[in-house]
């Protein structure tokens, strides 16, 4: 798959991994729209891009909203070639908090909008690739989500959004090969610490002190890094049912 014509829907896609995804696709030839429930960061993230881009505002654990975003977005680009699911919440909290049992619709919350969410928007984007011409290798489509090195680490106050990624890398295999006879990926990215624009808002001193952590390289990722890692997979048809790492060989300690 060639990124210069792809068309991409990307969820988070506002800011942050998403926002840097975007931006490689747009600036490689190809078209984006940018699903985010942020109205204001949305509509600028689209606008700096340009033209082939767009902002649909969507709350990703919301069926009927994502269906009708994704056909907006393919009247947009002529049809979805791509999708990525980088929207995501974390909501820490210990599950025996100093106010008690933690109440299972917080814990209930991050799992609809980082793991149903990202079923939602797998499903009905693979509704509309199975329509797509084929190319040379049968690909009509690429699926990535994102998960994270909590999927595998999770840290202690960390269990609705380990559990979620759990998830997230658990639907990956199912999905890629129930997608495989319509020629559609499906792939996950497990991210380690990254620059995002949670992590902007903290101090210097901590991002140094997280960044720290990280065997090599010893500093946070960037957006960018993750965009590249999406590249890789859209072109290489033989990237298929894997979760990739991409966190510097960080392994995260309980606390």
């Amino acid at each position: 798959m060639n990124l210069a014509t792809a068309r991409a829907v990307i969820t988070g896609g506002a800011s942050g991994l998403g926002l840097a995804t975007a931006k490689r696709i747009v600036d490689s030839g190809g078209q984006a729209a940018l699903l985010d429930i942020n109205e204001t960061q949305g509509a600028a993230s689209a606008n700096g891009l340009g033209k082939r881009a767009l902002f649909i505002r969507t709350d990703v654990a919301d069926e009927r909203n994502v269906q009708a975003a994704m056909q907006q977005a393919a009247g947009f680009m002529g049809g979805i070639t791509l999708a990525v699911n980088c929207a995501g919440v974390l909501m820490p909290g210990r599950a025996l908090g100093r106010e008690g049992p933690m109440p299972a619709a917080q814990f209930s919350k991050v799992v609809q909008i980082n793991l149903v969410g990202s079923f939602i928007v797998a499903k009905e984007a693979a509704a509309i690739m199975q329509k797509n011409e084929p190319n040379s290798d049968g690909e009509r489509g690429v699926i990535i989500s994102t998960a994270s090195v909590a999927a595998f680490e999770g840290q202690i106050g960390q269990a609705p959004y380990s559990a979620s990624k759990g998830g997230v890398v658990g639907m990956m295999l199912p999905l890629a090969r129930e997608f495989a006879r319509f020629g559609i990926r499906v792939n996950t990215i497990a991210p380690g610490i990254f620059l995002t624009p949670m992590m902007a808002s903290l101090s210097e001193e901590i991002r140094a002190s997280l960044g720290a952590q990280v065997p090599f390289p010893s500093r946070l990722g960037r957006p960018e890094e993750y965009a590249d890692l999406v590249a890789c997979i859209y072109g290489n048809a033989m990237i298929n049912g894997e979760t990739i790492r991409l966190d510097g060989a960080i392994r995260m300690q309980p606390s």
